[in-house]
């Protein structure tokens, strides 16, 4: 059996929604566990979530989650943390500029607002920092919505087909669109997509840079760092498997 890399020459990145925790819920300690007293012990970890650093530490079990885990990346890692310090942080509204952004707004506002879904609740877009959220059943839904939007997105492709109509209307803004979740998809400018994150891992000269994610087809947030060349990717299709994919790799 070959043996492992040194735990300073190999890091393993994880996508928190669907990889790490449930859609939109909370880790439970017993993964949390998993990962900070044996992974941690022979791997440096990270995660590379699409949400902002808010909903990440909702999720992750507190704010600490940046001394926890050795990365922390944000927003696909436009907002980015290393052993508990922000090392960057990027500003769409100033890549884009707010005219040409008002623009996409009103017109993504004025899409949803010809939609008939189940229900429709509040916040429809939602401004980060790298990205916008856009979210055609209002992300203030209770989580039973919120599974009953998935359901009926699914069947009606509600999500995809608006994307279709957003990069028909701005193919000159040079955005990319990225479904992930259950309810919306994210909006940020070329190469802003999780592969973002990869610029601050490769500092570190790691032998070896494993993401786990489960949206990694193409149109899901975790396909483009899932097929970048300078990561092994694994695709999971919930937190146990990824602890059962992780015990295999690093033979724990």
């Amino acid at each position: 059996m070959a043996s492992l890399p040194k735990r300073e020459e190999i890091i393993c990145l994880f996508d928190v929604d669907g990889t790490l925790t449930m859609p939109r819920n909370k880790i439970i300690p017993t993964t949390e566990e998993f990962l900070l007293t044996k992974v941690k012990q022979v791997a440096t970890i990270g995660l590379v979530g699409g949400s902002d650093f808010k909903k990440i530490a909702e999720q992750m079990g507190g704010a600490d989650v940046i001394n926890k885990f050795e990365y922390v990346f944000a927003e696909n890692g436009l907002v980015a943390y290393k052993n508990g310090h922000m090392i960057g942080k990027m500003s769409i509204q100033e890549h884009v500029g707010e005219e040409k952004l008002q623009k996409f707004i009103n017109y993504a506002l004025g899409y949803m607002s010809k939609l008939t879904l189940p229900v429709k609740r509040g916040t429809f877009i939602e401004f980060r920092d790298g990205l916008v959220n856009v979210c055609p059943v209002g992300r203030s839904c209770s989580q039973a919505e919120r599974d009953q939007f998935a359901e009926y997105d699914k069947e009606h492709r509600i999500r995809e087909n608006f994307v279709k109509e957003l990069q028909a209307q701005f193919p000159d803004l040079g955005l990319v669109f990225s479904i992930g979740g259950q309810i919306s998809f994210d909006v940020f400018p070329k190469g802003w997509d999780k592969t973002f994150a990869l610029s601050f891992v490769e500092k570190d000269s790691f032998k070896e840079i494993h993401f786990f994610g489960d949206k990694t087809a193409p149109g899901g947030n975790d396909h483009e760092i899932y097929e970048d060349s300078r990561t092994i990717g694994h695709k999971v299709t919930s937190p146990e498997d990824t602890i059962a994919q992780l015990k295999t790799l690093l033979h724990l």
